[in-house]
């Protein structure tokens, strides 16, 4: 059975400056709050809904980033829409240095976008200065 990808969306997050916490239990915890989100695809489109939004990202002592972010959405008709999703991050060559892999989920109590409740996405993005821009697919 072949895997299948289909486009779903370019997503766009713009990050504050981060918080750094060295030395925490899991490495280095740097916390990027999301001050704007814009989801733009053609099956939805939506926008960051509130101010609790953050990536809270561990990057371990070889490099290896492990992402951690959650943002509620709201589209366009009024449907909220959490996305929350994990992923990898190579940080050895600085943040930014590489791909920004992850695997968002969708949660909805909103019927018109139930199907999201049913899906797995993956995406690939690129921090440059302090916006995160992905390539979103959902995976059949």
């Amino acid at each position: 059975m072949a895997i299948e990808l289909v486009p779903l969306a370019t997503a766009t997050a713009t990050l504050a400056a981060p918080l750094m916490l060295p030395n925490t239990p899991v490495g280095t915890r740097v916390i990027f709050e999301i001050v704007e989100f814009c989801w733009e695809g053609p099956r939805f489109t939506a926008r960051q809904k509130g101010a609790a939004a953050a990536d809270w990202l561990a990057v371990g002592p070889d490099g290896t980033g492990t992402l951690d972010v959650r943002v509620t959405l709201e589209t366009g008709d009024g449907a909220l829409v959490l996305v929350q999703y994990g992923g990898r991050v190579d940080t050895s060559q600085g943040l930014g240095g590489g791909p920004v892999y992850s695997a968002p989920r969708f949660e909805t109590g909103d019927e018109r976008y139930g199907w999201l409740n049913r899906i797995q996405a993956v995406a690939k993005g690129r921090l440059v200065g302090n916006v995160v821009t992905y390539e979103v697919y959902e995976v059949r």
